[in-house]
């Protein structure tokens, strides 16, 4: 109980002789180190709050704008047209202050003045040049001459040396779409999936609504977007996220996996403790604002960077009707989990962070512990992994007191939660399956061995591999992802390993050993553990998931021909579901609207009127040059979708939003209802790739697997799809074993296929473009 001591500053004995006081010199130290560390950041964060508050200009500017009117006024000349004067006749002074002072106060309150008017001013310009998307449309390498003068005022209006949220106050506010382009968006994209009687229906219906009911709640929603900083988020958050009751393990948590071919160290313990550290470095840069805020690859167009507020000290807290997103401001620890029992491990000492060899240390401390688990705890996490309502009557029951409280506070309160695995995954020779089954130990592990509601749970292998697995509701994939590729990166290139495979650096021995959490759980909440685990376990058993690596060729190969890597894609998904259905089907495929402030996602409908042609015609046999005319249209219409939902005229967010509003006034549309109930059996989003973190060209073998998620729907499929330098595919496929008409490995066949034959297609115009530089119009290159 050596770490129970060191929790108390001081003891005391009532004796005959008196009280007898003893003080803990190591714990008081560490209270005031803890002290000094929460100030510090609290100053910090008061300096980056002014900084960026005052964005684009600089706290120094201040001073240039005081010195400017004190010079202006010394040649005996009034900047302010009598304001100076007006201000220091009403100016509350004493009369004991001279004329001169007065003057020279009335002049510093004037120039604060005329400098904040100038920071609106500036920042108000600023906002209305990002609101500018016409550049997005243009053609590849054919900029018009008014991007290039706007181009030109970004880079004045947007300052030198922005912090991470400096742009938040300049972006944009999300527009609400006219309804009838949305609904005349919708039609157009239902139109494959339908014959012409059930399109005609589906058009009356949607022109009943357009008539009547759309804009009656397109007023309230157009309300809704004046007072609020975005119409959809915080809706979309709440009612797609948060008050969803059924698991939220495989159904909407995601995963992202380490290297494919390297392995940095073999050792658990090391990889831990470089992978650990990594994180921390990268919360103390997020904390202080030194992270370069997001922006559109090649552009000078920032995004927005508000997901990354909750990154770190978040959790997920289950509600009965509504679970809800608890943030901590700091956290100074992490929550472990191995072999059954739940460890808190401190990641600083004497106010500084450990150093990667001290937290192998611990690490390995932990994993040589002989301790058994409390009763019920080895199996508690199952609790996050079930439906919703019982872990939140669960959590209310049996947590909400005593040591159970205390202990589920420090997880939940943890900076993020580590789970220690006994087995061993990556990639092995030879065994193809190797990759699928590195992909479901990453998206549900046993079921128990991940707290699912954390914001993020990085998982480390017997065999030094590692994972990570993200919680969806407080931010989308890029943001965790950013985090994810920035720890490789300096895992192996920035912190290293010695000869022998562990951490450098030195142990400081006194340092506490981590503290075993512990655990009263009564057999009724056993039992409830039990019943969560089924639930998880039957959904875990039912995921089907194949992840493959395509080296034939890849995005390089894609542009010299002028595509877009990312409609080549979506074409190859469309061709390769048709082959394995004989059906279209509505398509998912998300973008982002981090263009705007506090955006998140948008949806582009891949399955289009021009892609169904296209399929059609060459599953038909038609001629090459037919069906090469109609991939072109095809892509071309796809890149256009994909703008229009970036730059906030997509579809269903929109009719989301409507949608809700009807729920709240109480009123039945039809449409709506029709239209929020289409399933989406083929959902695909393209993993984002920081490739600048990594060099691939000198070292290739250091390159991510990527991520995926699990099936959106019970018939349906799951892509996640990453483009691993110029000359790498990779593919994540997910779907059900209870649904007979969805195979993950045999779509992998059909996409396998499907790239090849768009290849051949295209190897008449391959030779033409080999010469050429870049691709044509790609709308991927700025995301």
């Amino acid at each position: 109980m050596a770490e129970a001591h060191q929790a108390v500053a001081f003891q005391f004995t009532v004796t005959r002789e008196g009280i007898d006081l003893r003080l803990s010199h190591q714990a008081f130290t560490e209270i005031y180190l803890s002290g000094v560390r929460s100030w510090k950041k609290r100053i910090i964060g008061l300096k980056n709050s002014v900084v960026t508050g005052v964005y684009p200009a600089s706290p120094s500017s201040w001073l240039f704008v005081v010195i400017a009117i004190l010079a202006t006024m010394y040649t005996r000349s009034d900047p302010s047209m009598g304001l100076i004067a007006k201000i220091q006749e009403n100016l509350p002074v004493s009369q004991s202050m001279s004329n001169q002072c007065q003057t020279l106060v009335s002049a510093l309150l004037f120039s604060t003045m005329l400098w904040l008017l100038l920071i609106f001013t500036m920042r108000m310009c600023l906002k209305q040049l990002l609101s500018y998307h016409r550049w997005m449309f243009e053609k590849h390498g054919k900029m018009s001459t008014t991007t290039k003068v706007w181009v030109a005022l970004v880079r004045i209006f947007s300052g030198r040396k922005p912090l991470l949220y400096s742009y938040q106050g300049s972006l944009p506010n999300l527009p609400v779409p006219a309804i009838k382009d949305t609904v005349k968006r919708h039609l157009e994209s239902v139109r494959p999936l339908m014959d012409d009687t059930e399109f005609e229906r589906m058009t009356q219906l949607a022109s009943e609504f357009e008539s009547k009911l759309g804009n009656r709640l397109q007023w309230y929603l157009k309300l809704k977007a004046l007072w609020a900083t975005n119409y959809v988020s915080d809706w979309w958050e709440e009612y797609v996220y948060l008050r969803g009751r059924s698991p939220i393990m495989v159904n909407s948590n995601y995963y992202g996996m380490d290297f494919m071919y390297v392995t940095p160290t073999p050792i658990q313990a090391a990889r831990a403790g470089n992978s650990l550290h990594a994180h921390f470095l990268y919360r103390r840069k997020l904390n202080k604002e030194e992270l370069r805020p997001t922006r559109i690859p090649g552009t000078v167009i920032p995004l927005c960077s508000a997901q990354c507020e909750r990154l770190f000290n978040s959790t997920r807290i289950p509600g009965e009707e509504t679970d809800t997103v608890q943030h901590w401001q700091d956290s100074d620890y992490i929550a472990v989990y191995h072999n059954g029992r739940y460890f808190r491990l401190r990641m600083y000492q004497a106010g500084r962070l450990l150093s990667p060899r001290e937290i192998e240390t611990q690490i390995q401390r932990i994993l040589d512990d002989p301790s058994a688990p409390s009763t019920g705890e080895a199996k508690l996490g199952a609790l996050t992994a079930g439906d919703r309502i019982p872990w939140a009557e669960a959590r209310m029951k049996y947590f909400s007191s005593g040591v159970n409280k205390r202990s589920l506070d420090c997880i939940e309160k943890a900076a993020f939660f580590v789970s220690l695995d006994d087995e061993e995954q990556g990639v092995i020779a030879d065994d193809p399956a190797s990759l699928d089954a590195y992909a479901k130990s990453l998206l549900h592990g046993k079921c128990y061995d991940r707290w699912f509601d954390k914001s993020f749970t990085v998982i480390f292998y017997k065999n030094g591999k590692m994972g990570v697995n993200g919680e969806h509701s407080w931010a989308d994939a890029p943001v965790l992802s950013h985090l994810w590729q920035q720890t490789l990166s300096t895992d192996c290139f920035q912190l290293g390993y010695n000869a022998e495979g562990h951490c450098k650096g030195e142990v400081d021995s006194s340092l506490p050993p981590p503290q075993k959490l512990s655990w009263e759980i009564s057999p009724e909440c056993e039992e409830q553990i039990s019943q969560s685990l089924a639930v998880a376990q039957a959904l875990a058993d039912d995921v089907d998931i194949h992840v493959f690596a395509y080296q034939e060729f890849g995005k390089g190969r894609i542009k010299k021909c002028r595509v877009s890597p990312d409609a080549f894609i979506q074409m190859v998904l469309q061709l390769a579901y048709y082959r394995d259905q004989r059906r279209f089907c509505l398509t998912y495929e998300a973008s982002m609207t981090r263009l705007f402030k506090e955006g998140r996602t948008e949806t582009v409908r891949s399955c289009s009127n021009e892609s169904s042609a296209f399929v059609r015609a060459l599953e038909n046999g038609e001629p090459s040059h037919v069906c090469r005319h109609l991939f072109q249209e095809a892509s071309e219409k796809h890149q256009n979708l994909y703008r229009l939902a970036m730059t906030g005229s997509g579809i269903d967010r929109h009719l989301f939003c409507l949608y809700v509003v009807s729920k709240y006034l109480g009123v039945e549309s039809p449409f709506l209802k029709e239209v929020l109930s289409e399933p989406w059996r083929l959902s695909t989003s393209q993993s984002p790739m920081h490739v600048e973190m990594f060099d691939i060209v000198n070292h290739p073998e250091y390159v991510s697997c990527g991520g995926g998620f699990g099936p959106v729907a019970d018939d349906g499929y799951g892509v996640s799809y990453s483009f691993m330098g110029d000359n790498i595919l990779n593919f994540h496929i997910s779907c059900k074993h209870s649904c007979p008409e969805t195979d993950a490995h045999k779509f992998g066949d059909q996409i396998r296929t499907a790239l090849q034959d768009l290849l051949q297609l295209l190897s008449p115009i391959r030779t033409e473009c080999h010469r050429a530089e870049g691709g044509g119009p790609d709308v991927k290159k700025h995301l």
